[in-house]
């Protein structure tokens, strides 16, 4: 058996020992055995574990940090910072400021170019929901505009 497959065994053991329910907790707990199929999917090693989880809580701090642009009570808060294709792909990853991307041609063309791939990817996670239909449309309206301003 494929190790993809054994994960995905795995995976799907564990839920329905849960009622068809897959917590990480249990994934956890689960692939603790060294000759579980997820074993080799995660740090043991509690120094380096503890590492990853900071960076991981540094992420979330800085995707969840807004602003509002305008009155708060009339206006969504924004996220301040953004995350360019070009910078996940560099060592480490990085976040830029919003406001810098937008006034930034280029970085703005390469945010709008991630919105698109971003859009792609939820018409495909979500091409099963027939009461998307009216969204599937707006957004196969907008994808040609998109294109045309990344080329």
């Amino acid at each position: 058996m494929k190790k993809a497959d054994a994960i995905k065994q795995a995976l799907v053991s564990i839920a329905e020992a849960n009622s068809g329910i897959l917590r990480p907790a249990d994934v956890v707990n689960a692939a603790r055995a060294k000759s579980s199929p997820l074993h080799s999917q995660f740090e043991w090693d509690n120094s380096k574990a503890a590492e990853q989880f900071r960076l991981w809580q540094a992420q979330k701090l800085i995707r969840v940090t807004v602003e509002y642009l305008g009155p708060e009570d009339t206006c969504d808060p924004t996220r301040v910072f953004v995350s360019l294709t070009p910078d996940r792909l560099t060592k480490g990853g990085g976040y830029r400021e919003l406001t810098q991307v937008l006034a930034n041609r280029n970085f703005r063309e390469q945010l709008l170019q991630d919105a698109f791939m971003e859009m792609q990817h939820f018409q495909q996670k979500y091409a099963q929901l027939k009461e998307l239909g009216e969204v599937f449309a707006a957004m196969r309206k907008v994808s040609p505009k998109l294109k045309k301003k990344a080329a």
